[in-house]
């Protein structure tokens, strides 16, 4: 018997699901990372399609608004020849009363062999795992974590500056509502390197602390000491407000300006995981800048979002013929 892709000498990618990084080992990380950029050269537009999908069914189940996450696994699952669904829960059952669950139970029943969850409530898709048999990618859930966003980022750091393990990582802004910053913080530090959040004290919780990072709340005292910094949007829809005094007094303290940038290291790598607030979180003229690798990350999720369905689909392969 032979078993489907061997990324790393006799290792298999047995995962049905990716619900986070949590759980994920510094090899299935580094897997993941090899595998996009792999892919890369057949995310492009014009370039072949792979077959990886074949015959298969992909379905946003997104809860919550999205572009670029949404756009880019539609356009990932598509190159890997999937047909792709997109649900949205406006116009659905949803507003009838049907329950999550029963909603991707009845997708699946029409089909569904793979789904894309995004969801307000944390935990959405570790729950969904348990009732319907469809691979699920964890999409965003609530504040709890969004995994793609940050191998995403990881990847783009990779190509940038050639390793992850020994580099310094900034994560400034609002910690405390970020699904990106705990799946960047669980990536990283599996990788080695060494992380540091800053922020207002309203928006680092201690469940952040006790995630052995450090903890920072001036970002003009750890900015030359950074090799990437990762620029949070303060998500102003998840707040009930009195975080912190005004948006100016956030701006004059976390802001990302260029004068802060002269500061800073000449090689400083700047990533956002959009969307972005200009003149709130950053300025145009840095989000546009030479150390700016926004559109990077954003191309780099279609080869991280193929690779992850790709995976998936090997792991459902092998399993069927360790069954046979």
């Amino acid at each position: 018997m032979q078993l489907l892709g061997e990324p790393t000498g006799n290792k298999i990618w047995t995962r049905k699901h990716l619900l986070g990084l949590e759980d994920l080992s510094p090899w299935e990380i580094r897997t993941i990372l090899n595998e996009a950029e792999r892919m890369l050269p057949n995310s492009r537009p014009g370039s072949p399609k792979l077959n990886d999908l074949a015959g298969r069914m992909v379905v946003n189940l997104f809860y919550e608004p999205s572009t670029r996450t949404r756009v880019s696994f539609a356009q990932a699952a598509r190159r890997l020849g999937a047909d792709v669904t997109d649900f949205s829960s406006s116009g659905s059952s949803v507003s009838k009363g049907e329950s999550f669950i029963d909603t991707a139970r009845n997708i699946e029943a029409l089909g569904m062999d793979f789904a894309v969850v995004r969801h307000a409530v944390p935990g959405t898709p570790h729950l969904l795992s348990h009732h319907i048999q469809s691979g699920i990618v964890n999409a965003g859930d609530g504040a709890h974590e969004h995994p793609t966003q940050a191998l995403l980022d990881i990847l783009t750091i990779r190509q940038r500056l050639g390793r992850v393990e020994g580099l310094t990582v900034g994560l400034v802004g609002d910690i405390a509502h970020s699904r990106v910053a705990r799946s960047n913080i669980h990536g990283l530090k599996k990788l080695g390197a060494r992380v540091i959040v800053c922020g207002p004290p309203t928006l680092i919780p201690r469940e952040v602390i006790e995630m052995g990072v450090e903890v920072n709340y001036s970002l003009d005292s750890i900015l030359n000491e950074l090799d990437v910094v990762n620029v949070l949007r303060i998500q102003f829809e998840r707040q009930r407000g009195g975080l912190f005094p005004s948006i100016r007094e956030y701006y004059r303290l976390f802001g990302v300006t260029a004068e802060r940038m002269a500061r800073a290291k000449p090689s400083l790598l700047l990533l956002a995981p959009g969307p972005i607030n200009r003149g709130v979180e950053l300025t145009p003229e840095v989000a546009d800048g030479p150390n700016s690798a926004i559109l990077d990350q954003v191309a780099n999720g279609l080869g991280i979002r193929m690779a992850v369905l790709s995976l998936l689909a090997q792991a459902e392969a092998n399993a069927r013929l360790r069954n046979s």
